[in-house]
């Protein structure tokens, strides 16, 4: 089904006067500058465009709060440092208003706040740094939890000899993230992939699956369900639900000594209490900057029985951390049960960070699964030797102890912490959805959204709420903001964000009574891989998503054929598959014998961040397509074909991409027919006398080759597109040409709504 769609959100470069049509919803018109900027003496630049704010401070977490200096041109800037080497988290914080950086594309994934984040590098590689080693993936799965009665979410890593050694059998660590963290966030803060790559690499840790698991199920739920009452979630779906099918669906050892458990923060009190009342299951027990209960029945009371089912028990918290007192607290009582254990404490501007957590895991991995070294590190265990069997827990007294104050987890504390919640979106039976947004200080709060034309006030309530109610004409997924006295921000409290490099928006998926293609459905489903590869283009290890199709087994002898799918100018790889949701599409697709199976290759197509940090350019060339070209056609293509089974001729290989994108695959796909037998262009960027000269310079192959050796040349964009014209361009080009081409020109602007549909008509037509 065809829909209509309004203006742009996604747009393709305001850089570029040709296209400088500034649509709503799209990048601020005026000066730009890029942010942040790392310089080589490891000081900090940073630059907001907010040319009507009264104030702007950084907010980071290497440094106290600071004033930016705003320039003539509308632009706050401000540079810090040195900084210390790490990852860390910073926004700008707009009249009051806490902003993310619109032009940074790493943020923090959070359900109550928004930062991005910083990479500091130092002279010497860090051990969460992509390095030229071996690389293992990061899955993105569903898979139905009967315990929840819908879908859950969860990574799982897989180290980099998981489909080359396929008869080996894998131990598993289930990694747990923190309150209001969500599963991505040890893999987009922690970075334990590549931390684990990296070790293992110098051969100082074992190879081992990692399971990141959503720590907080209640937010499956609509807003006002008892979950309470349902007694406690996470744990019954782990164990119900979600170990069940990493064991069904990966190779895993799946004895006590072989499965290890932790988390951060909460994640690290869940673990605890986990892993301490499943000692049939589990050996290794990690807890980072947590604790746990003192009254778990049967696990203290014995210290003998408990200490010969635990291999490690590792406790790490650091002295600044507010949770510090608690921490210490619980390793003390469990040296005085005998229970053994290793402590690590961290002094020095850590506190209860991620940085910590990242230091946690580098000294963890080395342990697991490692008997000999967990024993070593054991064996320095502080623990009173236990002498028969100890009295039953009681629960300790908790003295006043001033060291600690304001390191102890209090109800005022957990008040001024976690505030009540904003519920935002919330999706309403009659289709339409309520959007809020705390902001108690404000004069105007608007709600700009591609649902609909302008901005909508929001009306001000209880503790500052401000809230609108708004039912598009049709059911979609729609990028929207917050403006708040002039301020645009993503919504705090909605986990769903658009990946781009040039905004900030986040994203409302409002559901028909119908399930739509884009809709996670229950059918067999395929994964979305996170990898990297060594590009020979640029000289460095670059990031890729893949999609493999439902039964897609390495060991297996079936070979499928690629898609290589290309994100428009400011996207990221990402965007094909958290906005495009390219994954559902074609699960659905295939479920209804509708798609033929095929993975589908998401490659970054801007190298140019990581270019300009390395100093292998000054500036983003977008027009330029010889780059991508040599990069699809030298390093993607091949290591796709080397580490995947694949069909490797023409007529198994296709090419698609959206507008900047588009560009870029009428560049590959028409310059290489021998390589690709389908190209397929959506709202392509290109212009008027490009299109001959693209023809008569080489960078096209003859019309005549088109024809012989294309099976689908395909073109289509939205009648409100400010890319039509170039569209109808292209098409008479075409056409002049004799080239045979199918056209799709729906209503609707240069919009991700579009694209989905896009990709659901053509993806039908591929490899038949």
């Amino acid at each position: 089904m065809l829909k209509k769609f309004l203006s742009i959100f996604c747009l393709i470069a305001l850089l570029l006067p040709a296209m400088a049509q500034p649509p709503r919803g799209g990048r601020p018109t005026g000066p730009s500058s890029a942010s942040p900027i790392v310089h080589q003496d490891n000081t900090v630049t940073f630059n907001l465009n907010a040319p009507h704010a009264k104030s702007v401070v950084i907010s980071a977490q290497f440094a106290p709060k600071t004033e930016m200096q705003k320039r003539e041109d509308g632009i706050w800037t401000i540079t810090l440092g040195p900084v210390v080497p790490d990852i860390y988290p910073y926004c700008f914080e707009v009249d009051g208003i806490a902003v993310q950086d619109p032009q940074n594309p790493d943020w923090f994934p959070n359900e109550g706040f928004k930062n991005s984040m910083v990479d500091v590098r130092g002279t010497e590689p860090l051990y969460h740094e992509v390095r030229s080693v071996p690389h293992g993936k990061v899955d993105y799965v569903n898979y139905y939890s009967e315990t929840l009665g819908l879908h859950g979410n969860a990574i799982v890593y897989t180290p980099p000899t998981y489909d080359k050694n396929l008869d080996k059998k894998y131990p598993v660590f289930y990694l747990i993230s923190g309150t209001t963290d969500t599963e991505e966030v040890y893999f987009k803060v922690g970075k334990m992939n590549l931390i684990l790559d990296n070790l293992i690499a110098e051969g100082k840790a074992k190879e081992m699956i990692i399971v990141l698991p959503y720590g907080n199920p209640a937010k499956y739920y609509p807003a006002g369900t008892n979950t309470f009452a349902m007694g406690d979630l996470f744990s019954k779906d782990l164990l119900n639900d979600l170990m069940p099918y990493v064991e069904a669906n990966y190779r895993t050892l799946n004895d006590r000594d072989s499965r290890a458990i932790g988390g951060f923060s909460r994640g690290g009190n869940q673990g605890l209490a986990f892993g301490l009342t499943n000692l049939d299951k589990f050996s290794y027990l990690c807890s980072y900057s947590s604790f746990t209960s003192m009254t778990l029945p049967d696990v203290y009371d014995n210290a003998k029985k408990t200490n010969k089912k635990i291999n490690l028990f590792w406790l790490g918290v650091g002295t600044d951390d507010f949770l510090y007192g608690n921490a210490k607290e619980y390793a003390e009582f469990l040296d005085s049960r005998g229970i053994r254990n290793v402590q690590e404490y961290t002094t020095g501007m850590f506190g209860h960070t991620w940085m910590n957590a990242r230091y946690f895991l580098v000294k963890t991995f080395p342990l697991l699964f490692n008997k000999e070294a967990s024993a070593e590190a054991m064996s320095k265990s502080t623990a009173v030797k236990p002498k028969g069997k100890q009295a039953p827990v009681q629960t300790p007294a908790r003295p006043a102890a001033p060291a600690r104050d304001g390191q102890r987890l209090t109800p005022e504390l957990m008040a001024k912490l976690f505030p009540p919640g904003v519920v935002s979106p919330e999706y309403n039976a009659d289709g339409s959805a309520t959007f809020r947004v705390l902001a108690p200080n404000a004069e105007k709060v608007e709600f700009e959204c591609q649902m609909f034309e302008g901005v909508k006030p929001m009306v001000k309530g209880d503790r500052g709420v401000w809230s609108v109610t708004v039912k598009p004409d049709q059911p979609d997924i729609y990028p929207y903001s917050f403006i708040i006295d002039g301020t645009k921000i993503a919504d705090p409290n909605n986990v769903e964000i658009f990946p781009n490099e040039g905004y900030k928006a986040s994203l409302a998926d409002v559901k028909g009574p119908e399930p739509d293609f884009q809709d996670l459905q229950k059918v067999p489903h395929g994964k979305v891989s996170y990898t990297w590869y060594t590009s020979n283009a640029v000289g460095f290890d670059r990031p890729v998503c893949i999609y493999t199709p439902p039964g897609y087994d390495p060991a297996d002898s079936k070979k499928y054929p690629v898609l290589y799918l290309i994100h428009g100018m400011t996207d990221t790889y990402e965007t094909w598959f958290k906005v495009g949701k390219v994954n559902n599409i074609l699960d659905n697709l295939i479920a209804k014998g509708l798609a033929e199976p095929m993975i589908v290759v998401m490659p970054y197509a801007n190298p140019y961040p990581e270019m300009i940090l390395r100093g292998q350019a000054k500036m983003y060339n977008p027009m330029d397509t010889q780059l991508t070209t040599k990069e699809f056609t030298e390093s993607v293509v091949p290591f796709i074909e080397a580490n995947y089974n694949v069909l490797t001729d023409a007529d198994n290989r296709a090419i698609a991409g959206f507008s900047l994108g588009g560009r870029q695959t009428l560049a590959c796909g028409l310059g290489n027919p021998d390589m690709f037998h389908y190209v397929c262009a959506f709202a392509p960027a290109i212009f008027g006398p490009e299109i001959s000269a693209n023809f008569e310079n080489g960078t096209y192959a003859p019309a005549a080759e088109i024809n012989e050796k294309m099976n689908l040349v395909w073109l289509s964009c939205g009648t409100s597109d400010f890319l039509y014209q170039s569209s109808l361009q292209l098409e008479k080009n075409f056409k002049d040409r004799g080239i045979e081409h199918k056209t799709m020109y729906p209503g609707g602007g240069h919009t991700w709504m579009n694209c989905r549909d896009y990709i659901t008509a053509v993806a039908q037509l591929l490899f038949k």
